[in-house]
């Protein structure tokens, strides 16, 4: 069984990453940065959401794709700042591929949207394998999930960006080792940055905000010498 299930899988893999890369090409186009979001369930991808479409208010034209396996809470929440959101539900899917997103960038205004974050299915293996046609992956990992995820889900370390260690004001309740975390990641992608936020009180957020600012500036998003926060 194993020999017809790896050509299968790469078959899949390799029908995603054409996908992606005519995503990326349409985002090029319209001149649009674009994030993959990704955690397991309750890390605080949506309080994020909410915390950064906030400060970059009035700033940056911002849309939001949300993938859930059922519901549109989320993309409700998201509407209710005041941009364009899509919710994608999979229907049992743990991850969200690039014809989703194809479909998903149908409903959406491209010409007006600066910064499109694209917030995948709540799952720490699956959407690390598929590429979305995104510039950056970005991980949130809350500190209630304990310092082992590193060596336990290396992919998702390996191919993110950005790490967010979020709910750092439940450390004292927690068995949790940022600095373990912080060791083992860079051990799995010595590229990748790392801060340690709050969704819930803002500790940490400027940094946060600051590498979306110089990402944005990059691309000509942002104004130079102007701050969101």
């Amino acid at each position: 069984m194993a020999d017809i299930k790896i050509p299968v899988v790469r078959n899949i893999l390799q029908a995603n990453d054409r996908l992606a890369a005519e995503n990326r090409r349409k985002f090029e186009q319209a001149g649009i940065y674009v994030i993959n979001l990704m955690s397991s369930p309750g890390a605080g991808k949506t309080s994020l959401l909410e915390r950064t479409i906030e400060a970059l208010a009035g700033r940056v034209r911002i849309a939001v794709i949300e993938g859930d396996i059922q519901s549109s809470y989320d993309a409700e929440r998201i509407q209710s700042k005041g941009v364009q959101a899509v919710q994608i539900n999979t229907d049992g899917g743990c991850h969200l591929d690039g014809n989703m997103i194809q479909i998903a960038l149908e409903s959406l205004d491209l010409a007006a949207v600066d910064f499109l974050i694209i917030e995948n299915v709540g799952n720490l293996v699956c959407p690390a394998e598929f590429n979305l046609g995104e510039h950056d992956k970005v991980m949130i990992l809350s500190v209630t999930e304990g310092d082992d995820k590193p060596l336990k889900y290396p992919l998702m370390f390996q191919t993110s960006s950005v790490l967010l260690v979020n709910k750092i004001d439940l450390l004292p309740y927690t068995n949790c080792d940022v600095s373990k975390i912080r060791e083992r990641a860079r051990q799995l992608n010595g590229n990748q940055q790392v801060f340690e936020i709050s969704c819930r009180t803002g500790e940490g957020f400027d940094a946060w905000l600051g590498w979306i600012e110089s990402k944005l500036s990059e691309n000509g998003k942002l104004g130079a010498g102007k701050s969101p926060r």
